[in-house]
């Protein structure tokens, strides 16, 4: 019963070290990580320098594969200490950080993946909860539900921006197609439409005719217009979002390692496990 104990504090040290960040060693793991991640970023771009590769190339690899085993430590650790494994491996961070830590293992048997180790740039997305700002936490929550409350509006206008790209690349190709202008197909001319609606214009296809112009004019007006309504849906929510109250703490569950507790709740609102054992 003794080791039992034991070896369950164990293990929630590890999870408050670990996810957390409300400790000063939870703090400290997660800088550090983040130092070790920038460290990582740094000997990939410096590997692709040509002279630097060439001279430092020992050093190189053994300092990436020093930093690849610390990471896969890091990974094992943070599956063991969850009650319910699953839940971290296949979430958000749980992919990432597996993605991070495998590209220099398949570099032994497949060459030239070994830059996918830049991936681990997104590991740097932990920074929000590790500089434990209030602000940013909040602000993240409150983007995120934003987000989430539009997408239904976003979908219907972007819906609306297909066909309306279609019927304008369908109306150019009538007007241009008799010209030597790159308006080839409907589909080609669907595809300008679309560059030229969101205001990138690559050149490669332009029209001659006036009339052509005339329409090509409008169409760059009009994406200045459209540009501007996903903001405004995404804004709208985040007005509303703004009263609710956000958690200020990193608080994860150690069975389901669901975030976002309120900052005095005792009990997962996910999975109804008590967040810390006594």
């Amino acid at each position: 019963m003794l080791k039992s104990n034991q070896s369950k504090n164990w293990r929630q040290k590890i999870h408050e070290i670990i996810y957390e960040a409300d400790t000063p060693a939870g703090k400290l793991f997660d800088v550090l990580l983040l130092i070790v991640i920038l460290i990582s970023i740094l000997l990939v771009m410096l590997e692709s320098v040509e002279h630097i590769e060439s001279e430092y190339a020992a050093l190189l690899n053994i300092s990436e594969w020093i930093i690849t085993i610390l990471f896969s430590l890091e990974y094992i650790l943070r599956i063991i200490c969850v009650k319910n494994p699953k839940t971290y491996i296949f979430s958000f961070y749980g992919i990432i950080d597996l993605l991070s830590t495998i590209p220099k293992y398949i570099s032994l048997f497949i060459l030239g993946t070994h830059s996918l180790v830049a991936l681990r740039a997104l590991r740097l997305l932990r920074v929000f909860r590790i500089l434990k700002l209030t602000r940013f936490i909040g602000e993240s929550a409150n983007l995120g539900k934003a987000l989430k409350r539009s997408r239904a509006k976003i979908a219907v206008f972007l819906s609306f921006v297909v066909v309306l790209c279609v019927i304008l690349g369908t109306v150019m190709y009538l007007v241009e197609s008799d010209q030597d202008s790159g308006f080839t197909s409907i589909p080609r001319s669907v595809y300008w439409a679309v560059v030229t609606l969101t205001t990138v214009g690559y050149g490669d296809i332009a029209p001659i005719t006036a009339l052509g112009q005339f329409i090509a004019a409008l169409i760059m007006i009009l994406g200045y217009g459209i540009i501007a309504v996903p903001t405004g849906i995404v804004t709208s929510e985040m007005t509303k979002s703004e009263k609710e109250l956000i958690p200020n703490n990193t608080q994860a569950c150690v069975n389901c390692n669901e975030t976002y507790h309120q900052d005095d709740a005792e009990y997962c609102h996910k999975c109804g496990e008590k967040i810390h054992d006594e």
